[in-house]
Parts: C-alpha cells; sequence; structure tokens
C-alpha cells in the first residue's frame, strides 16, 4: 500500500474538517452532471457550486451512456435533481482522434491488441452534445419539467458554451 501513502495522508487531513457527516446524500442545488473524466475539469466549482450541491457522472468524453441514463433517473426520481447539464470540452482526447487512432494508442501503450474495444470516439462534438441531451430529454423516467442542457466547456478560458 506505500504507492498510496501520499493519498492516504491527505484523507486524514481531510477528513480532519469533513462537514459532510450524516448528509443524506440528495443533490441540494437540484442539480447533476455529466462531464468527462479529464483532470483540468473542476464540475462544481466551475460553476459555483460545493460538495453535497450536485451528482457528478464523469466518463470518457462526458458520453451520456446507459449507466449515466440510470443515474439521472435515480438522481432525478429520488435524489432532488431538477437540472441536467451534459457538459463535453474542448481539446478532448475522444473528440481528438478517430476511434481507430484511439484504440491503435492504446495498443500501442498496452502492449496488446486493443481493437475489440468500443471507445466512443466523438465525431461532431457539438451535435453528440445535442443528441445526448435528446436522450435525456425523451428518457420515460425523466419528467418533462426536468431542465436539461448541453454545454461545451473551454478548457483554456474556463467558459461554458450552451449548445443546446
Amino acid at each position: 500500500m506505500r504507492d498510496f501513502d501520499d493519498l492516504l495522508d491527505a484523507n486524514r487531513s481531510y477528513a480532519d474538517s469533513f462537514d459532510l457527516s450524516g448528509f443524506d446524500g440528495i443533490a441540494r442545488a437540484g442539480v447533476a452532471m455529466v462531464t468527462c473524466m479529464d483532470s483540468r475539469i473542476d464540475p462544481l466549482r466551475m460553476i459555483g457550486l460545493k460538495p453535497g450541491d450536485a451528482k457528478i457522472l464523469r466518463n470518457p468524453g462526458g458520453r451520456v451512456t446507459d449507466q449515466a441514463l440510470v443515474a439521472l433517473v435515480l438522481g432525478v426520481n429520488l435524489l432532488q435533481v431538477e437540472r441536467v447539464l451534459v457538459v463535453e470540452h474542448t481539446r478532448c482526447a475522444m473528440a481528438s482522434s478517430t476511434e481507430d487512432e484511439l484504440k491503435a494508442r492504446i495498443a500501442d501503450s498496452a502492449g496488446t491488441d486493443a481493437s475489440w474495444m468500443t471507445l466512443g470516439a466523438i465525431v461532431d462534438q457539438r451535435n453528440t452534445v445535442r443528441a445526448d441531451v435528446m436522450r435525456v430529454r425523451s428518457h420515460p423516467l425523466i419528467s418533462d419539467e426536468v431542465a436539461v442542457g448541453g454545454f461545451v466547456y473551454d478548457v483554456d478560458s474556463g467558459l461554458l458554451e450552451p449548445v443546446a
């Protein structure tokens, strides 16, 4: 476990001032965000929120996958989510390479064939955001009362651009 000593030390410091004990897990601000796993994205701070305010769902490319939809259905129906943001970002690896290019890079790195995987490269980012927003809006277990918006986050300026 020595590989994790620095992280465990940081966790102990975090726990010293931990103030979410007993929190019921609802989204206090009524927000859920589907966004990319990119480490340049700070989902809560970029929209002025703090821990406990929102449900944050992250995956490569910030796609509304089947599992993200399950989380959104739970959030909307059980955890007081009233607004959903679908947020992709500039300079995303998933939108900067083709599926084949990504598979080749992974195969080179791993030293084994990656052609069997579906990675989900994004060909047209803005249309993908629009399609994912429609996927959320049209889900039968997500009320029409839920506001759903699509955005592209600029990793160089910190600004969100509304897309859908």
